[in-house]
């Protein structure tokens, strides 16, 4: 199986990567802006009948789709989330439409939901932000076209070698340059997230490829339990030892305030592809707290 991961560069493609090169008889081909992938490709302005024989020439027999963009300008967001996932739909029904799509989405597509409750497939989709827009537009590109297509929608996604621009790696980040006694300054952590580990979603990406028959169009990807965000400043502090103090007097994220709840039902991707999450939140923020020391530690 000829299997092409786009965003292979990006924290959960380089997972996923690893995932799916256990596949039996898997050949893992990466795409990206860099010219040394196999398909150097932006799909924010790819076109699509010249990406379309690119792809017949790579004989895929299945495109993973991590590409994205979660901050820049309305005009970015929309180029890499919205126009990218519909460039690259047009292309593979011209030039390999046997393959399998798997696209990444995100829980920023449903927006808030009641406190207390659980967030499925059938939920309304409620974006609060440009971001969560331009995913939705996205996603419904690739849940509306003829291809044999599934998006999996992950929720808040955490694990060694997380980005500086998300919290946790954020956070790890300033727990290691405050030291074991300093202040760490952030924002409101009481909001309630879903949080999943990088290498289960991985794990889920590489059954949804090898997965028999079709798939449901979008499946949530999620740890199934809402936890207030405080759990990944404790868990890190956890990991770190550290002995200082976290500071919440800090600038909080605008998303936060908007919505404050998330939790996702996930029984679909347990019956549709035989999946659960399967690590601890601490297992993961040890991992991601020795992953981003002076001697990183493969996780």
């Amino acid at each position: 199986m000829r299997i092409l991961l786009l965003g292979a560069d990006g924290f959960l493609g380089r997972h996923a990567a690893d995932a799916l090169r256990e596949l039996p008889g898997a050949t893992v081909l990466t795409g990206g802006r860099r010219a040394a992938h196999d398909l150097p490709v932006d799909l924010a302005t790819a076109q699509a009948d010249v990406l379309a024989e690119q792809l017949r020439q790579l004989a895929v027999d299945a495109v993973v789709n991590f590409a994205g963009a979660v901050a820049g300008s309305a005009v970015k967001l929309a180029e890499v989330n919205a126009r990218g996932p519909a460039v690259l739909c047009e292309a593979l029904r011209e030039g390999a439409p046997q393959a399998r799509l798997v696209h990444i989405g995100s829980a920023g597509e449903y927006g808030a939901c009641e406190n207390g409750t659980s967030l499925s497939e059938s939920a309304q989709p409620r974006p609060v932000g440009v971001y969560g827009a331009t995913k939705l537009a996205g996603s419904l590109a690739v849940a509306g076209s003829a291809l044999d297509a599934v998006v999996l929608r992950v929720f808040n996604p955490v694990g060694p070698g997380a980005p500086a621009g998300s919290l946790p790696g954020r956070l790890a980040a300033e727990l290691r340059r405050a030291g074991p006694d300093g202040v760490v300054e952030v924002g409101d952590l009481s909001a309630y997230r879903d949080f999943v580990d990088a290498r289960d979603i991985a794990r889920a990406v590489a059954l949804a490829v090898a997965a028999d028959g079709p798939l449901p169009r979008v499946i949530n990807l999620a740890g199934g339990v809402a936890r207030p965000v405080r759990a990944i400043a404790d868990g890190l502090v956890a990991a770190a030892a550290f002995a200082g103090r976290i500071d919440e007097s800090g600038a909080g994220s605008e998303r936060s305030a908007a919505v404050s709840w998330q939790q996702a039902d996930i029984s679909l991707a347990a019956r549709e592809l035989g999946w659960k999450p399967e690590t601890d939140l601490g297992d993961t923020l040890r991992d991601l707290w020795l992953s981003t020391g002076p001697d990183p530690v493969a996780a």
